[in-house]
């Protein structure tokens, strides 16, 4: 669930941009105009680098070489209804879309789709919410009842929290000039807690861990697996007969973790952002065993968008589809993305273990390796993000900052403030730069 990249205004020659400091504080960023060509080369020696959100810019290289095969041509008489299926559930589904959904999961066999209904969304965040809605709604609550209790096992996933508008061409900003501060404040609040509460809903309430949650009466319990922030791989913890589960599946794909199974849960959300690294186009999925919460869920977009854009869905259905082709090719050609993936993330997580491993007071988690029944082989998970422990009492995200490294600190993930989120799927020369500077913290 990525960033923003917005022009401010113009100042003569170059153009303006809006982003922010951690603790909220905006800053005008000045700087030649935004291009999408990777190869670009920035002097960032001086830049602050802002590793607070995941944007997936890492795959860049290998989408660059598919450019032509993923072309996707729309006339000016196509899509033009809201409708795309009515009988289906979620009748603004488009089938292209559909069908290249279920087709995926069959390839890399990540979840089971059988007897599911789906439900497209603007992102994952809004079938969050959409299936909090759906199952509190139905039936509709007693007067007087009180809100249904949300859980999530800390750490859980966190947004950034209240901060002034983060918008970046790549997550390198330049140093903070106070002078030139803006009074620009935009709350991109994107996790868990956040999202359960901003509607202030009276069906549901933010209750926090799920290890310590011990309210009676009925709940609904967030599993992300892999889980964000620490890459573990969970399982529901509060197992009440009166509870529900919502299963966040974004990085349960192979460039990041083994497949071993097809995940067969009643709620499955997924994000195109984190499969494929395609966050700009803003979809996502649930798989719904449920009709009659398919229904629900398909009504509370219906509310809020009526409908998801058809031209983001037929873009992700070509992808999706490319995708496919050329894993169930592979061997015969040599573009499979979920491999190039997995390389880029095993290099860079070896890269960052052997930093680390130089210094006694910091320490990264360690992954099992499991037998992947997409690729036949033992992987060991090297998930998006780096989830770095202090073994000392430090404020370890102010640390980060004062070394011109913006990260996001363990207590917005309900723990403690001795860790920190680090992003992983910047470029490389974000990545280089984190590695320089990261030496720097850990002393060495």
């Amino acid at each position: 669930m990525g960033g923003l990249d917005l022009p401010a205004n113009n100042d003569g020659a170059k153009n303006t941009f809006i982003s922010s400091t951690n603790d909220g504080a905006a800053v005008r960023v000045t700087n030649p105009p935004p291009s999408s060509d990777s190869s670009v080369n920035l002097d960032i020696s001086d830049s602050v680098l802002n590793l607070d959100v995941g944007d997936p810019r890492a795959f860049e290289k290998f989408w660059k070489r598919m450019d032509e095969k993923c072309k996707v041509t729309i006339s000016g008489s196509e899509v033009m209804s809201y409708v795309s299926d009515l009988g289906n559930v979620c009748w603004f589904l488009e089938p292209k879309l559909r069908d290249a959904i279920k087709r995926v999961h069959r390839v890399v066999g990540n979840a089971a789709t059988e007897d599911r209904h789906i439900v497209v969304g603007t992102g994952s965040t809004t079938l969050f919410q959409a299936a909090l809605y759906a199952l509190t709604s139905s039936p509709p609550p007693p007067p007087g009842a009180q809100p249904v209790s949300v859980v999530s096992a800390a750490p859980y996933y966190s947004g950034g929290g209240s901060r002034g508008l983060m918008v970046f061409r790549s997550p390198l900003l330049h140093p903070p000039d106070p002078s030139n501060a803006l009074n620009v404040k935009v709350n991109p609040k994107r996790c868990f807690k956040d999202v359960t509460d901003y509607l202030r809903s009276g069906l549901y309430k933010w209750e926090g861990d799920a290890y310590t949650f011990d309210k009676d009466g009925p709940y609904i319990e967030i599993v992300a697996s892999p889980n964000n922030p620490d890459g573990t791989i969970r399982e529901a913890v509060v197992n009440r007969g009166d509870g529900k589960v919502i299963h966040d599946l974004a990085y349960y794909w192979p460039q990041f973790t083994a497949i071993t199974h097809p995940a067969d849960y009643d709620i499955m959300l997924f994000t195109f952002s984190k499969g494929t690294g395609h966050a700009g186009t803003r979809i996502g999925w649930a798989l719904v065993k449920d009709k009659e919460v398919a229904k629900k869920m398909t009504e509370c977009i219906t509310i809020s968008s009526i409908g998801v854009s058809k031209e983001s869905q037929l873009r992700t259905a070509k992808i999706l589809d490319v995708l496919s082709d050329d894993c169930q090719s592979f061997g015969a050609i040599s573009e499979n993305f979920f491999e190039y993936g997995y390389a880029v993330m095993a290099e860079r997580w070896a890269k960052l273990r052997a930093l680390v491993k130089k210094s006694n007071k910091f320490s990264l988690p360690k992954y099992p390796q499991e037998s992947c029944i997409f690729s036949g082989k033992f992987k060991e998970t090297f998930p998006s993000f780096a989830w770095l422990k202090c073994k000392e009492d430090v404020d370890l995200a102010s640390l980060f900052k004062a070394h011109k490294l913006i990260v996001r600190g363990g207590e917005r993930f309900g723990v403690g403030r001795e860790y920190v989120r680090i992003s992983l799927i910047g470029r490389d020369e974000e990545f280089n730069l984190l590695l320089e500077r990261l030496a720097s913290v850990l002393g060495i």
